[in-house]
């Protein structure tokens, strides 16, 4: 399957995306091939960030106008040999580093509690019935359902709606809902105006429909060329 994710979904029929993903939109997937694909492709989550370690948040500290102002200004006193201004300055310019690196520590600490704590759920339809899940349990082919007021949980391929509207202003900078349908698009449409497709964590603000996901949440598509395979929904 790894080889179908380079496919340009969005100009695809729903009904080949389907044949691709080897997905039943009557029943969605099966247990034993939910644990291969969650095998093969990974939690649906955005790879974490590397995180930088204390020294190298300490250092960071010294990278500021201000603080080259004082180091200079501690070199200048030292070859003037006035050895109490400059251990002022340098004591000044080391405690603010420290005091700094703390706080941005404890900023970090604090975002990553905060992402962890912010799980998102998707109704999927597997082996026929209808399930509430986490959202990172979602893997190629799902078939995803969506009801007004829920949360997109992956990047996601149009199957069926009826005046589905979606809240895609943080990715378009469009300022108003932008309404979806399930017919395949041009190969060259832009980003923004591929209407049977959409992205993760955008709002759905009317109706529900039935999606299927293309791809797990690697990167943003909104700075790839090409499109992922999309997971399927349905409207209902």
């Amino acid at each position: 399957m790894r080889a179908q994710m380079n496919e340009h979904w969005h100009h695809l029929p729903a009904s080949e995306v389907l044949d691709l993903l080897a997905s039943d939109p009557a029943k969605g997937l099966d247990s034993l091939e939910i644990t291969e694909r969650q095998g093969a492709f990974g939690p649906n989550r955005l790879s974490p960030r590397r995180e930088r370690g204390p020294l190298l948040l300490f250092l960071q500290q010294f990278n500021q106008p201000l603080v080259y102002i004082l180091l200079i200004a501690g070199l200048i006193t030292v070859g003037m040999q006035k050895w109490v201004d400059a251990s002022v300055i340098f004591g000044v310019v080391f405690i603010n580093a420290v005091i700094g690196s703390l706080q941005e520590s404890r900023a970090l600490k604090a975002i990553e509690a905060l992402r962890r704590s912010m799980t998102s759920v998707a109704t999927v339809l597997r082996g026929g019935v209808r399930l509430r899940i986490d959202a990172g349990e979602l893997v190629p082919g799902d078939i995803v359902l969506l009801q007004s007021g829920d949360k997109v949980p992956a990047d996601l391929r149009l199957l069926d709606a009826r005046g589905l509207r979606v809240d895609e202003s943080a990715l378009t900078g469009e300022s108003v809902p932008v309404e979806k349908q399930p017919e395949a698009m041009a190969h060259d449409a832009l980003l923004a105006d591929r209407r049977n497709m959409s992205a993760a964590t955008r709002l759905s603000t009317r109706s529900a429909a039935w999606w299927w996901p293309p791809a797990m949440l690697r990167r943003s598509d909104a700075s790839a060329n090409c499109s992922p395979p999309p997971r399927c929904w349905r409207h209902r």
